[in-house]
């Protein structure tokens, strides 16, 4: 029923032990203390008995001692595991889990506060090194790793990403709470395009048809692309709001900074009239979602002071129109054209950061024309804009879009009227109608946001399971 090595060792807990003619089982003795590796260098338990549990790093077998690191994912760090030659095992190897019982003591050694001097080993999962993918003494590319997505925690380079985004989304709701936010669970499922670009995965039951009345929601379906619609309507009762979930886009592309499921932090502030309002959320959520630690593996080591460096700058603030006029004053040559009107591409986004100084930058003003219906009219004519701002940041782009929310509702059913859209979103014309304030919000992607702290190129690499145009494993 149990594999032998796991037997042996279940056995061994069961066995009884004589002392002074009196039978203990060992199962009614005390359990030396479980520790995780991370716990193990506080030094509170150094000349205690403790058991460990994790995955070996690397082994090391001498004439006299066999010597183990072991990882569990608690910590960059392992611990070092210090044994009689006599535990050798051939089950024991790199890649193997393993469970280890013994002394935790001081190490005369500087790199190392503690080792664990084992009493006691036992193989709980057996791994053949030779088809392991990762070897012990290489230092794997992100770009290999990532051929195996269902065991690249594995590697020291993706735990520490994971650890680090794990420490990012407590920051991030964090954050949301000490400032009063009220925390939205916006739906996956939606029947509405809040972008209004038509990149929706559409959801359908097997062997449905939308023309089908007998469909599952008797409406066309989709997976979310944004919460922010559901957001709006929550404005209407807490002035400030958030969500923080999975979006999906069903965009064509295998580039470094697309995915067609990726995580978004979005939130909505009521009784606002200013984009500097929002910027002004936007760079203090920045320097309070940064969590950079000891956990860095896999970035330069001066990535810390860099980062620090941008946040403590102000960030710049430039109009769309100044930012064209950048662009076309520069001697740059852009394969995308710049004249008013034009969408910013990443390599425009990319020069603007470098321009002003490579710090994040606000980029307001968009041309209306540009903008989703729901982004307030600035009524300046004759280049006609929208209170619309996009915050670029370097080796990114474009990291965060947000905008004021039209309120006024003559404004915003003509909009709609010219989209075609008046009837598909009669009730958001209601959110209006009653007791509508001046609001605006704003969405962050998540993964970019890792890309831009960790300098991280491809954002393939800052997510457990990517997903993209014909890619879906696992």
């Amino acid at each position: 029923m149990f594999p032998a090595v796991t037997r042996a060792f279940l056995l061994s807990s069961m066995t009884p032990v004589c002392r002074s003619g009196v039978t203990v089982r060992r199962y009614c003795m005390k359990n030396p203390t479980k520790l995780r590796v991370s716990e193990a260098f506080l030094d509170a338990q150094v000349g205690e008995k403790v058991r460990i549990q994790g995955w070996v790093r690397s082994f090391r077998p001498q004439k006299q001692n066999l010597f183990l690191h072991v990882n569990d994912g608690s910590s960059l760090k392992s611990l070092q595991v210090i044994a009689p030659a006599a535990m050798n095992d051939p089950l024991l190897g790199f890649g193997c889990a393993v469970e280890v019982r013994g002394i935790l003591k001081k190490s005369p050694h500087s790199k190392q506060p503690v080792e664990l001097e084992a009493e006691q080993i036992w193989v709980i999962g057996e791994c053949n090194p030779v088809d392991f993918p990762f070897k012990i003494k290489e230092r794997h590319s992100l770009e290999y790793i990532r051929q195996f997505l269902h065991l690249r925690c594995r590697t020291n380079a993706f735990s520490s990403l994971l650890r680090i985004r794990s420490e990012a989304t407590a920051a991030v709701h964090s954050y949301f709470k000490n400032n009063g936010f009220l925390l939205v669970h916006t739906p996956t499922i939606t029947s509405n395009d809040c972008e209004g670009a038509g990149e929706l995965f559409q959801v359908e039951p097997p062997g449905t048809t939308f023309a089908n009345e007998g469909s599952f929601f008797s409406v066309p379906v989709y997976l979310t692309v944004s919460g922010q619609l559901h957001l709006e309507v929550m404005s209407g009762a807490f002035p400030r709001v958030y969500t923080f979930g999975p979006t999906f886009r069903a965009e064509n592309s295998q580039s470094r900074r697309h995915l067609a499921e990726f995580f978004m932090v979005e939130a909505e502030i009521s009784f606002t009239e200013s984009i500097e309002d929002l910027t002004k959320v936007w760079k203090t959520a920045a320097s309070d979602f940064t969590i950079i630690s000891a956990y860095i593996f896999l970035s330069p080591l001066h990535l810390k002071d860099t980062l620090d460096d941008m946040l403590r700058k102000s960030f710049p603030v430039i109009t769309y129109t100044e930012a064209i006029d950048i662009l076309k004053r520069s001697s740059e040559t852009f394969t995308f054209p710049t004249d008013w009107g034009c969408d910013l591409m990443t390599e425009h986004e990319k020069f603007l950061v470098k321009h002003c100084g490579n710090i994040p930058v606000f980029v307001t003003d968009y041309p209306h024309d540009l903008k989703p219906f729901y982004a307030r009219d600035n009524q300046d004519h004759p280049k006609h804009t929208a209170a619309a701002v996009d915050l670029l940041v370097p080796g990114v782009g474009e990291l965060s879009g947000g905008s004021l929310r039209e309120e006024r509702l003559d404004l915003l059913r003509s909009r709609l009227g010219e989209c075609g859209l008046e009837d598909t979103y009669s009730w958001y014309l209601d959110l209006r109608r009653f007791g509508s304030v001046p609001h605006g919000g704003f969405g962050l992607g998540f993964e970019r946001y890792l890309q831009c702290i960790l300098g991280v190129d491809n954002i393939k690499d800052v997510i457990p399971f990517p997903r993209f145009s014909h890619s879906c494993l696992l």
